[in-house]
């Protein structure tokens, strides 16, 4: 059965990006002319109470959070009929796509070009977790880089504050051990799905596989990953080494996100700072976010935009080549 047109009042909305089981992501010009990524849940994910929450909460903890390194929400509406979520709009895509589109898989990044994205990855988790909020999603598939060369952390879904609780989640690929187990995830085990990522595009593999769940489980329970210098020797030895703590089976045994973010900065030959959790408002209840949700985003939501839409990059332009 083929969904009737959507349509979203003050936005123009264009073709689909992106597909999910509870989504769909459009490109859209927004009521300045701006162009936006905006996510639109199904109608199936409204009626559903659990999908409908999973959705809300992402809108408001979208509009919450004032970070760089974090996917930038402009605008929302957190339930009813008129639910979506408007924020900024990489034309490249996710890391995972471009991973897949330029390298043909699971290749490595080249070294400096990985660095950058971790550095920036293991900035936004150094930020949610001093605020006591852990993302339980951190995946290529949820990684964006703008025109600049800054990657950003996306989908927070799935994102909770630890003091009120939340329902655990992740995808097996990138799981810890805890989380197989079914116990509560933590700051520690976001550091594990970003170990496994620093794997990924620093040595071009996952340092656990399987075909099937149960497959991935055994593996993440119970083997250890090829030390990451023996896959790439290219690799700075103190951010290696970190990796392979990050996959620790113990979370008390994992280094933080700072500490990583920290290694990684040093191996770039960056200066390092010391990150602290910019204060946020109050949130509001989650009934009470409705159009526009409380204004906390890093440029405040009237502000003036730019009126022409965001220009498509130059042909062969490098969206990892880091502009310093």
């Amino acid at each position: 059965m083929t969904q009737p047109e959507q349509i979203l009042p003050g936005y123009q909305l264009l073709h689909i990006l992106g597909r999910g089981n509870t989504s769909v992501v459009r490109l859209a010009l927004n009521p300045e002319g701006r162009q936006v990524a905006v996510k639109l849940p199904h109608p199936d994910t409204l009626s559903v109470h659990d999908a409908a929450e999973r959705f809300g909460n992402e809108v408001r903890l979208s509009l919450q959070f004032r970070h760089p390194n974090i996917v930038q929400a402009f605008d929302g509406t957190a339930f009813g009929a008129q639910a979506f979520l408007a924020l900024q709009y990489y034309p490249n895509g996710a890391l995972s796509e471009h991973l897949a589109r330029s390298y043909g898989g699971q290749v490595a990044l080249p070294p400096e070009d990985a660095l950058w994205v971790l550095a920036d990855t293991s900035a936004a988790l150094t930020y949610l977790h001093k605020l006591g909020a852990v993302h339980q999603d951190v995946k290529t598939q949820n990684i964006y880089v703008d025109e600049l060369g800054r990657a950003a952390l996306g989908d927070l879904g799935n994102t909770y504050f630890v003091s009120q609780g939340g329902k655990v989640s992740g995808s097996p690929y990138y799981m810890a051990p805890e989380i197989y187990h079914g116990e509560s995830s933590s700051a520690a085990s976001d550091v594990y799905s970003l170990g496994v990522m620093m794997y990924e595009l620093l040595t071009g593999q996952r340092p656990f596989n399987g075909t099937t769940y149960e497959e991935l489980m055994i593996a993440h329970l119970t083997r250890f990953a090829t030390p990451m210098n023996h896959l790439n020797p290219e690799v700075p030895r103190p951010v290696a080494r970190l990796a392979e703590q990050a996959l620790a089976k113990r979370p008390a045994e994992r280094p933080s996100a700072d500490a990583i973010r920290r290694a990684v900065l040093t191996a770039l030959g960056e200066p390092l700072d010391d990150l602290t959790a910019e204060p946020m408002p109050e949130a509001a209840p989650l009934h009470q976010v409705g159009r526009h949700g409380p204004a906390t985003s890093r440029q405040p939501l009237n502000a003036p935009k730019p009126a022409a839409p965001t220009p498509e990059p130059k042909k062969g332009w490098n969206p990892f080549k880091r502009n310093k």
